[in-house]
């Protein structure tokens, strides 16, 4: 009887042990060197540098993260997977619902659905939301999310006339104390916000300020995205260079040397205290 109890005992406790190491989350290190993740975009690692970015920003097992504009999916490879057992997971695509929407839109979120949908194991339980303001401007619930992140995306709101609703938008999703990160592709000081509708680069100067209008605080930068050898003159503007290389073979080499943008990487807070 007593063996038995003890053989009862030990495999019970065996059980808890696989349970509990089958249910731990995954780390972010696991996340970007995970097999699942698209070949061509693992190559951009060693421009966009996922694990010293999200780190950054804070990112933690058990967190809400919004990502606004994931376009085919980039950084949500990574992100969906690591908050899969811990954590939610939200896209918030262009609207599609609505008449405006463009072709390349429409086929950017039907990929991305369809990622998510063939690799339920890898991707977990993946939350949707539209995001176009002033139509569609709520990307999670009101104070529900820890993180929401943006990646060379304000460019294109500035292009729509539509980036002060934007941070205004992030600013009701995230809970008091949670962190809105940026990355965009950094203009030369005092360029204009009808230059950065052109050529894709906007200032540091004009993000904070549209930060700040929306009621966040800066907390910190990074240069984990610093490029240096990015001249910011080109032909096509920001998508003269990779992974765009819009002129194609014309001065290829030259783009390709320079690699992706100089980026600001920026780190805002939504005050503990907030309404």
């Amino acid at each position: 009887m007593i063996r038995t109890l003890q053989r009862s005992f030990l495999t019970a406790a065996a059980l808890l042990l696989a349970h509990t190491a089958a249910a731990a989350p995954m780390t972010l290190a696991e996340a970007v060197a995970a097999p699942h993740r698209t070949p061509d975009f693992v190559a951009r690692d060693a421009w966009r540098h996922p694990t010293e970015t999200l780190t950054f920003f804070g990112i933690k097992p058990g967190m809400t993260v919004v990502e606004i504009w994931p376009g085919a999916g980039w950084y949500s490879e990574i992100l969906a997977p690591y908050l899969k057992d811990s954590g939610r997971y939200f896209a918030a695509t262009p609207a599609v619902s609505l008449p405006n929407a463009s072709d390349g839109q429409k086929k950017a979120v039907a990929g991305l659905r369809d990622k998510f949908a063939a690799a339920p194991d890898v991707y977990g339980d993946v939350q949707f939301s539209e995001f176009r303001p002033p139509l569609r401007a709520e990307i999670a619930p009101p104070d529900s999310a820890d993180l929401v992140l943006t990646f060379r995306n304000v460019h294109n709101w500035i292009g729509g006339d539509f980036e002060s609703e934007a941070f205004a938008a992030f600013y009701r999703a995230l809970k008091p104390g949670g962190v809105l990160g940026v990355v965009e592709h950094r203009a030369p000081a005092g360029q204009s916000r009808e230059e950065s509708k052109k050529n894709g680069y906007v200032t540091e100067a004009y993000v904070k300020a549209l930060a700040y209008g929306a009621g966040f605080k800066l907390a910190a930068s990074s240069p984990v995205n610093d490029n240096p050898a990015d001249t910011k003159n080109y032909p096509e503007g920001v998508w003269t260079l990779p992974p765009v290389l819009r002129l194609k073979d014309v001065d290829r080499g030259k783009y390709v040397a320079i690699g992706e943008s100089d980026r600001m990487t920026l780190k805002f807070v939504k005050p503990k205290n907030a309404n």
